[in-house]
């Protein structure tokens, strides 16, 4: 390989690392045990991030000629942070694309060929260098570098790295001087490598990681691979150690010692004579196994030791003994069935962009902990190795993912079209491809948490991808293998280990498991979590216990990946694709997490932490049934909180202790007080933890169940209130103690509601037919195959109204003709001797028209009625597919704060199984709205549907002018199996050919 660098290299897929150090490990070599401990910089280590100077060429034939030279004069230039994007501080322009390649419609490019639009970002820093003594190799590090670079030292070339996700070493010993030193890196937007780098995210360059050089002694461990082979009973294991070293002279030795987690000695430090190649082997009995539920890890210390017996570096790891593999077609985790209830990940920050921080990660590993998310697939590239080290220690599974995805090469608008596909059968792609696996595995191998390889995403088949497979068996056989793509090319079905797919129907899935299948499944995305999403995930989870080969899924996806457009504080704008002027864009695609960019859990959420929950609680009055779904753990860390509610109000509660052995169920009684008085009872049961762990604090719930039931009782009835009349030409009037409400012929409704001087109706309740339209409904056209109901619910026209005076009570009957619509809703309103007013509206039903989203009326309240409070189910918005999380009670919210936080405005805030809400304002004056029979749905918010519909981003929506209530006889679900054309399921939507009717009272409070 020539060592003149030459910008060729940039689109010749055969070229992608010269001067490139093989890779190795993670491990982190420090001078002594000693030193280690303090928590303290590494002595070894010096770190070059920072602040670097910088200069833009927006195409490569303007890039600075001769900046490398060490006397270069670049005084005039601008700086930068590294780690860090180019484009996120201002230089060059944020581009998010999903499946198509960046350049698509603006250069007409076929593979390896580079775009002339093609980003350089030259970068330079100075730094000083001391040398250690007994140091006989430094190594410069290049943690991760979108997406090809060229690096000099003090104006001599270094080396020329692609593969943005994985270390890039470079040996520069021979260049270093004592004293001022000068780096130089040119960094390239596009190279051959963007052709296999077309993930889902937003096109983004720099040096994003970061970059450090180490001082490696004489005597170092170069490489290390940990490998633990447990007894088939799991009683013993080997402790196998397989390392690389440097040695210099003769009589050099290594110590190695083991211990457990409560510091005791595993291993007694043993010592061995150093050599080039070792191979350690240790017995170990009755170890404790890692698993993320109880990830148990041992404390290994590799100490090098000089001829004249000075410790020379000090090597700690951590180590887990676990056996992932696959018995009778599925797949088992230290001998048991394991399921993944996991997330894909992205690395992202909504500022930094993927340059993400310690304090990023530990942030998302709690927050999976703390929400049963078991598992994480790195999509679409490998991590820091900061995060591994944190889902080892935390316990996570991990499918760690190889930086490999061409989706544009062969799906164009969803169509399948592999003409031009890479890598394919593509000889010249086949080293670039094994080496990204090579600097996967090498670099991570030592992680416990992860179980298996990913070969990548979405780039199709073929033999290239299959020979990368086998590379990962022939080197890493502890593990199993990952990839999706064998959907679409059987050929090499040998590829992936197990059936992985994208997106299937949960009906499909089945059908698959009931089909005799040869392999485990999982679902490497699902429930994609797209804006108000995540409806009928259940759909999937109840195929656990049904099938031993469904083994679970990873939600499509985490995080938001949004741009902030201000500080983050006082501006919490977000940008999304398209909003930078970025064309060609994927637009909102960007956005499909359980949590927004700022990392601000969504309503979402709620059904995740129920769904992937390890206990199943079954509350009955005298016992409580708890199945404990945990492979490897008890539940003697958490107490048994028992509530019991009687109309949404606790009247009772107790504490258990329990101990439930792993994979067990048992019964435990209950004694409730007795003589309970009439009314609805909830009997509501958690699991929480007894103290505070690493990732939450004591009390913090992991399981819940629910039982709700009614003791009989006769009704109270009310004192009859006098009713005084006015019927005039248009209006009917009546008078109570309580409120006055006026009846108008010419607006169809309930004009005015007045009680203390303050009117209540700022707008005649309306019949609604249609609901703000979330993402997933956009993706399907359900505007297009549903239009009429928007029309029906904008233009509905007022028909004959029936006064009925006759009666005790005066009633008010208005019918609604629709445009299209060959049915006629009514709505009654009866103001009662009880004091209120009994509202009830009714849809006959009628044959050949799409299913409805929803019937109900709305209330147009002034804006002073900014809070409400219910008796439903909570405490964050539910429907009718995405409930399980959700429990009874009483729950208080503001108006604005029923808004979900949603990248773009949508439906969003309802409330199952409402059995009374009131809104008010900061006095408690307001309305009370309560069912009759069954219970509504009920949403409160500060904006109309169509407000919510045409507004792009929240701050498009205007000021607040009003509060929305929706009182709702059903709405239809969310959906969520996808975001581009799955229907909701169909028993959670509303078929239009039945009737269905709502009834409810209202009357001011306050």
């Amino acid at each position: 390989m020539p060592l003149k660098p030459h910008i060729d290299w940039l689109s010749d897929p055969e070229i992608f690392a010269v001067n490139r150090l093989d890779p190795v490990s993670d491990h982190i070599a420090w001078p002594s045990a000693e030193v280690a401990a303090k928590g303290e910089e590494n002595p070894f280590r010096q770190s070059l991030s920072g602040r670097w100077a910088f200069r833009l060429a927006r195409c490569v034939a303007d890039r600075p000629a001769g900046f490398h030279a060490r006397d270069f004069d670049c005084s005039g230039w601008e700086s930068i942070d590294v780690p860090g994007y180019m484009q996120l501080q201002g230089f060059g322009e944020n581009q998010y694309v999903n499946t198509q390649y960046p350049w698509d419609g603006i250069e007409a490019l076929r593979p390896p060929q580079v775009p002339e639009a093609n980003l350089v970002g030259s970068y330079l820093r100075d730094f000083t260098f001391e040398k250690r003594a007994g140091t006989g190799r430094v190594v410069l590090t290049f943690d991760g570098v979108e997406t090809a670079f060229f690096a000099w030292l003090n104006g001599a070339f270094l080396g020329y790295s692609e593969d943005s996700f994985t270390p890039a070493r470079f040996d520069i010993t021979d260049l270093l001087e004592e004293g001022e030193n000068r780096l130089a890196v040119q960094v390239f937007q596009r190279s051959s490598a963007s052709w296999i780098e077309d993930q889902d995210f937003w096109r983004l360059t720099g040096i994003f990681r970061d970059v450090w050089l180490e001082q490696q002694p004489g005597l170092h461990l170069e490489d290390l691979f940990v490998t633990t082979d447990l007894a088939e009973d799991f009683s013993a294991a080997k402790l196998r150690l397989r390392l690389k070293l440097a040695v210099q002279g003769e009589g050099a030795s290594i110590e190695v010692a083991l211990s457990g987690r409560n510091g005791e000695a595993v291993v007694a430090p043993r010592r061995f004579d150093a050599a080039p190649e070792m191979d350690l082997v240790f017995d170990i009995a009755a170890p404790h196994l890692w698993s993320a539920e109880a990830p148990n890890l041992y404390d290994l210390s590799i100490t090098l030791i000089g001829a004249d017996g000075q410790t020379v570096e000090f090597v700690p790891e951590r180590v887990g003994f676990r056996r992932f593999e696959i018995i009778d077609r599925v797949m088992h985790l230290n001998g048991k069935r394991i399921v993944f209830n996991g997330v894909n990940r992205h690395e992202f920050n909504p500022v930094r962009g993927r340059a993400v921080t310690y304090d990023d990660m530990l942030f998302d590993v709690r927050f999976f902990k703390r929400n049963n998310i078991n598992a994480v697939r790195t999509s679409h590239y490998p991590n820091q190795s900061a995060f591994y080290r944190l889902c080892d220690e935390y316990g996570l599974y991990v499918i760690d993912e190889a930086n490999l995805e061409s989706h544009g090469s062969w799906q164009k608008d969803g169509a399948v079209e592999p003409s031009w596909v890479v890598p394919g059968d593509r000889a010249e792609w086949r080293a670039a491809v094994i080496d990204r696996a090579r600097s996967m595995l090498e670099r991570d191998k030592n992680h416990a948490s992860i179980l298996i390889w990913s070969c990548g995403n979405e780039s199709f088949g073929g033999s290239v991808i299959f020979d990368m497979s086998n590379w990962f068996r022939d080197r890493d056989p502890s593990r199993l293998v990952h990839y999706e793509g064998i959907f679409h090319d059987r050929r090499f079905d040998g590829t992936s280990d197990m059936e992985s797919r994208m997106y299937a129907r949960p009906q499909d899935v089945e059908a698959w498991l009931k089909d005799d299948p040869q392999k485990p499944f999982i679902l490497c995305e699902y429930t994609h979590a797209m804006g108000n999403s995540c409806g009928g995930m259940h759909l999937y989870t109840d195929l656990v216990d049904r099938y031993p080969q469904y083994q679970g899924g990873f939600i499509w996806d985490y995080i938001d990946q949004a741009l902030a457009l201000g500080d983050g504080v006082s501006d919490r704008r977000l940008g999304l694709g398209g909003d930078f002027d970025d064309r060609p864009s994927d637009y909102t695609f960007c956005t499909d997490g359980i949590v927004t960019a700022w990392r601000q859990e969504t309503p979402k959420v709620q059904e995740v932490r129920a769904l992937y929950q390890p206990f199943d609680i079954t509350p009955k009055r005298d016992a409580i049934t708890i199945r404990n779904r945990n492979l490897f753990v008890s539940s003697a860390t958490l107490l048994l909180k028992i509530r019991l509610l009687k109309d949404g109000v606790a009247v009772f509660s107790t504490a258990l202790d329990q101990e439930i052995a792993a994979g067990e169920t048992a019964t435990l009684p209950l004694e409730l007080p007795g003589d309970l008085a009439a009314g609805e009872y909830a009997l509501q049961a958690s699991l929480c933890l007894r103290q505070k762990n690493a990732w939450a604090d004591a009390g913090h719930e992991i399981a819940f169940g629910e039982h709700v039931f009614t003791v009989e009782g006769a009704p109270v009835m009310p004192e009859p209130v006098s009713l005084e009349l006015v019927r005039g030409d248009l209006h009917l009037g009546v008078e109570t103690p309580g409120y006055f409400a006026l009846f108008s012929d010419v607006f169809g409704g309930m004009t005015s509601l007045k009680a203390g001087g303050i009117e209540f109706m700022h707008r005649p309740p309306r019949l609604t037919f249609w609901r703000a339209m979330t993402d997933n409904d956009r993706g399907r056209n359900h505007g297009f195959d549903h239009a009429i109901w928007q029309m029906a619910n904008l233009h509905a026209k007022r028909g004959p109204v029936d006064f009925d005076m006759n009666g005790d009570e005066p009633v008010v009957r208005y019918r609604f003709p629709l445009p299209g619509v060959p049915v006629v809703p009514e709505v009654a309103y009866r103001v009662g001797r009880d004091g209120l007013i009994h509202v009830k509206a009714d849809f006959p039903g009628g044959e050949g028209l799409p299913d409805l989203p929803i019937f109900g009326l709305q209330f147009t309240l002034p804006p002073a009625f900014d809070r409400f409070r219910y008796y439903g189910l909570g405490p964050e918005e539910n429907y009718t597919d995405r409930c399980r999380g959700a429990r009874l009670g009483i729950f208080e919210r503001s108006v604005i704060g029923n808004l979900s936080p949603y990248s773009v405005p949508q439906e969003c805030g309802n409330r199952m199984g409402t059995r009374f809400a009131e809104v008010t304002d900061d006095k408690g004056r307001g309305l009370r709205f309560v069912a009759e029979g069954a219970p509504f749905e009920f949403n409160a918010l500060p904006y109309g549907t169509m407000e919510l519909e045409t507004a792009e981003r929240p701050e498009h929506l205007p000021p607040v002018t009003k509060t929305v209530v929706t009182i709702a006889a059903r709405q239809m679900g969310v959906g969520g199996d996808d975001s581009w054309g799955a229907p909701v399921h169909e028993p959670y939507r509303i078929a239009s050919h039945q009737p269905l009717s709502l009834a409810f009272s209202v009357a001011p409070i306050g």
